[in-house]
């Protein structure tokens, strides 16, 4: 679970529905994203994203896979950052 696989949601369609309690916030560099970790075992389950303040990502690994039906993957460029997420058309 601890590997992050992004399936980012608006906030309007993310609920938390137990364990708000048991979450610690984590920020760095322009502290823009707000990463959530579970206190108890470290996994981050969700986070708020720098690329996308207005969204949530979510783990997928963190999701029983009995509660979708197909997930669509898509290569991100994490070295240059800055250019692939502006790219991504489906952020704006």
């Amino acid at each position: 679970m601890s590997g992050f696989l992004h399936l980012i949601v608006p906030k309007a369609q993310f609920s938390l529905k137990t364990g708000e309690e048991q979450l610690t916030s984590y920020q760095f560099n322009s502290k823009t994203a707000n990463h959530l970790f579970c206190k108890v075992c470290g996994v981050k389950s969700f986070y708020i994203p720098r690329s996308n303040p207005n969204g949530v990502s979510i783990n997928v690994n963190c999701i029983k896979q009995a509660t979708f039906e197909e997930i669509i993957h898509e290569d991100f460029d994490g070295e240059n950052w800055e250019a692939n997420v502006s790219s991504l058309t489906h952020l704006a």
